[in-house]
């Protein structure tokens, strides 16, 4: 079967040639129809994260595809993968097929196509998170909010699967919500019913750095422009920061930082991973039901070098999905 494989920390993958594996005790073979390409698997192949496989090893944290081997679920039941330690302590859904533990697969509900199904959970899960769990959307007396109503909710990389989910579900609460993407190009992915405001606009970013009335950002870009972001947030508020897209470190001068009295709040969804779960079911029929949406970019196994150039440089339109086959 045909496989990417990382042979090196830092090396792009290599399409390859390998053996079919086989499932043992408690795990099942898996075609996989869709994989997710995601900046998670980015970090695990840099090798700097903390835990790392051993090479080389097939990256792909998430996917779905049919089943095709199992003593628990049926031949050809569709199922999403993620979770159990596959694609960083066990191969990954970078490839044509995987073998997966049964405790990693949820069969895939009537009405959701494959591609979705691999790639939903992560927008689904980290937007109800960072609003809710950490962000404690409509309950964050420090700024003055009592409800939803009094949020102003600023989202940056709004154009993103991410960004885009929590611009769904902060509207949907009833805030108001600015949406932050990089270019004018991104307006049109952002979801109705947001300010689209683009990082190019230094007239609008000081406007909002001059009056500060965001309440709480959601921040899925990180980078040396953090900072700025914490100076449009109102004192007593808060910043939940998701992702670092556009860089893994960010500098605060203290004194201000300290003068505006703004919360900066990390969404580890490895120690919240329960509070996704406990509604995950529920969102993912609002998403069947096309009541939310995720945008998403397909690439071809042969392409893979492409795609993760598209996603490292943030221009990927959602979600990005890889098709081994």
């Amino acid at each position: 079967m045909k496989a990417l494989r990382i042979h090196a920390w830092g090396e792009p993958p290599r399409l390859e040639e390998v053996e079919v594996p086989r499932p043992g005790p408690g795990e099942a073979l898996v075609e996989v129809a869709a994989a997710s390409l995601s900046h998670f698997d980015l970090t695990v192949a840099s090798g700097e994260f903390g835990i790392r496989p051993e090479l080389p090893y097939v990256p792909g944290v998430e996917g779905a595809g049919t089943v095709v081997q199992s003593d628990v679920f049926v031949p050809g039941a569709r199922v999403s993968i993620r979770g159990g330690g596959v694609g960083v302590t066990t191969p990954g859904t970078w490839a044509e097929l995987v073998v997966v533990p049964h405790g990693s697969l949820a069969e895939v509900p009537e009405g959701l196509d494959l591609d979705l199904a691999a790639v939903a959970h992560d927008p689904l899960t980290t937007a109800h998170v960072s609003l809710h769990g950490v962000g404690r959307l409509g309950d964050w007396a420090d700024a003055g909010v009592e409800s939803v109503a009094d949020e102003v909710v600023l989202v940056t990389g709004a154009a993103g699967g991410v960004g885009s989910m929590v611009v769904q579900l902060a509207l949907r609460a009833g805030a108001r919500v600015i949406a932050l993407v990089s270019s004018d190009v991104r307006f049109p992915l952002v979801p109705k019913g947001a300010e689209i405001v683009s990082m190019q606009d230094a007239g609008r970013a000081a406007q909002l750095a001059a009056d500060p009335a965001v309440t709480l950002v959601v921040d899925t870009v990180g980078g040396e422009h953090l900072a700025e972001r914490v100076a449009w947030v109102r004192p007593g508020g808060r910043v939940a920061v998701v992702g670092y897209t556009a860089g893994t470190s960010a500098t605060l001068d203290l004194p201000n930082w300290l003068l505006a009295d703004v919360s900066v709040l990390p969404v580890n969804l490895l120690r919240r991973a329960g509070e996704g779960d406990a509604v995950v079911g529920e969102l993912t029929r609002l998403l069947v039901d096309g009541e939310l949406t995720v945008a998403l970019e397909t690439f071809a196994m042969s392409d893979v070098a492409g795609a993760l150039d598209r996603l490292t440089t943030g221009r990927v339109n959602g979600k990005a999905v890889l098709h081994p086959r």
